[in-house]
């Protein structure tokens, strides 16, 4: 099986920022399409141009309302 590491990413819209680090990179919430697929909520560090990132989550709709929920009863 090839390894082939290159992907594409498209925030098709930015929701917010969640902090932001010494470094100027800032941890958002976004809803991102990866490679074409549809878009899903995702939560990663990015750098300021938004070229590079850090590892980060993608949660669908249900995902998100499960932890809205969960978050919730805390």
């Amino acid at each position: 099986m090839a390894n082939n590491n290159e992907f594409s990413f498209n925030i098709e819209k930015h929701l917010g920022v969640l902090s932001t680090s010494q470094k100027g990179w800032t941890k958002e919430i976004n809803l991102v399409s990866w490679n074409g697929r549809p878009a899903k909520y995702d939560i990663r560090d990015w750098d300021e141009n938004h070229e590079k990132m850090g590892k980060g989550i993608t949660l669908t709709e249900e995902e998100l309302e499960a932890l809205v929920k969960i978050m919730a009863q805390r």
